[in-house]
């Protein structure tokens, strides 16, 4: 597959660190040209800074990509941020600030980078959400509703643009080796945690931000050119157990 992006302009949200940073990494050694866009400055390739959840710098920011690279043919909407709050407590610029980055910043940039993609006739978007679009757990209000409307979004762009030859799917990572996620269990008061969220995997251990990377770099490739709509579970297994 060495090469599969090869002559792509491949834009990673939120690429900076984690996930976001590996899509970039396997991007470019596949062949692309990659833009990381990040409210935190740095990341591989072409670094834009900006907040996406803001219409004027999505705008400004794929200017400034297209005018240093050309063109952009695949986005990749990484960025995002978990939420725990209580939804009687929850305040509505709370609520709005979640969604923001979580779902809103998604659709602004894909209606940044449509129309390109739809004169080229061909593109590929690929959102990355979280096994919490369809299962989720107590503490995680509202990340759930807003991993769920993201899976809906990429089932309506798919609909939406597939005439114009631009394809739209989602991955839903498990549990990930991010920065975020051995932060909560080197702090967590059981020793005994990371085990037991090991254990809920059929294969025995958490995924890596590289396996995530490579099914997404996967799924903009041309080899996956029949493949729209659809959400991929990246989870080691996790969601087929019954309990």
């Amino acid at each position: 597959m060495s090469g599969r992006l090869a002559g792509e302009v491949v834009v990673v949200t939120g690429g900076a660190r984690g996930i976001g940073a590996a899509v970039a990494e396997v991007a470019e050694r596949e062949g692309a040209r990659v833009a990381v866009i990040d409210v935190s400055p740095g990341g591989r390739g072409f670094a834009v800074q900006a907040d996406i959840t803001e219409a004027e710098q999505v705008e400004a920011a794929v200017s400034a990509v297209v005018a240093e690279l050309g063109p952009v043919t695949v986005l990749v909407n990484n960025a995002g941020r978990n939420a725990s709050f209580d939804p009687v407590g929850m305040s509505e610029a709370e609520w709005d600030a979640v969604f923001a980055i979580d779902l809103k910043a998604a659709w602004l940039m894909a209606r940044a980078v449509l129309p390109g993609m739809k004169a080229a006739g061909r593109g590929s978007i690929v959102n990355i959400a979280s096994l919490h679009a369809r299962m989720t757990s107590r503490g995680m209000f509202p990340y759930a509703a807003a991993k769920s409307g993201l899976v809906g979004l990429t089932r309506s762009l798919a609909l939406e643009t597939g005439p114009f030859g631009v394809r739209v799917n989602a991955v839903s990572p498990g549990w990930t080796a991010t920065r975020l996620v051995e932060e909560y269990l080197a702090a967590h008061p059981d020793p005994g945690e990371r085990a037991r969220i090991e254990g809920l995997h059929p294969m025995g251990r958490i995924g890596t931000p590289e396996e995530i990377a490579e099914v997404v770099c996967f799924l903009a490739s041309g080899a996956a050119a029949f493949v729209t709509g659809a959400e991929w579970a990246v989870d080691g297994g996790m969601s087929a157990r019954f309990a």
